[in-house]
């Protein structure tokens, strides 16, 4: 009877001790995996004067949380400039904003002068530094295609 008992706390022991270092490696496993979260960087492509772009807002894009949505665009510029930025688009109704490097909205248009659902903006800019042109539809339209185009105004010389 000693001897079944001694046999059967052995067995259990050892068992024991067999599920305690499998748990303390499985432990050691998990905490060595490095982490496999997916993430998106908010990096928006870099546009300059004179560059037109054809591109399509898609419900992929920024949701702007009017039902809408919204693609943005990074410009580097100077104290001073006089800059239009025109979008153009036969499948939403338009709007365009431009955003100072610390969020502030700068201007925005969503209907151009010649009174159609495209959009043109004029702004001077008073501080240097990088700024965002946001696309965006107006309203709760989903997107399409459209073009892009930002043009530094050159001033008259006497």
């Amino acid at each position: 009877m000693v001897i079944q008992f001694a046999y059967r706390w052995f067995n259990f022991t050892v068992r024991s001790e067999k599920l305690v270092i499998g748990i303390v490696l499985c432990s050691l496993g998990l905490q060595t995996l490095p982490a496999q979260a997916e993430s998106k960087i908010y990096n928006p492509p870099a546009i300059t004067s004179e560059t037109e772009v054809s591109d399509t807002l898609t419900i992929d894009d920024i949701p702007t949380g009017d039902g809408g949505f919204a693609r943005d665009y990074l410009v580097e510029l100077e104290k001073g400039d006089q800059v239009t930025i025109d979008l153009t688009s036969d499948n939403f109704d338009a709007m365009v904003m431009l955003i100072a490097e610390d969020g502030t909205k700068v201007a925005e248009n969503d209907d151009g002068p010649d009174g159609s659902s495209n959009a043109l903006l004029f702004s001077r800019i008073n501080e240097g530094g990088k700024y965002i042109v946001r696309v965006r539809a107006y309203g709760e339209t989903s997107g399409g295609k459209y073009t892009l185009k930002l043009t530094r105004l050159k001033p008259m010389r006497k």
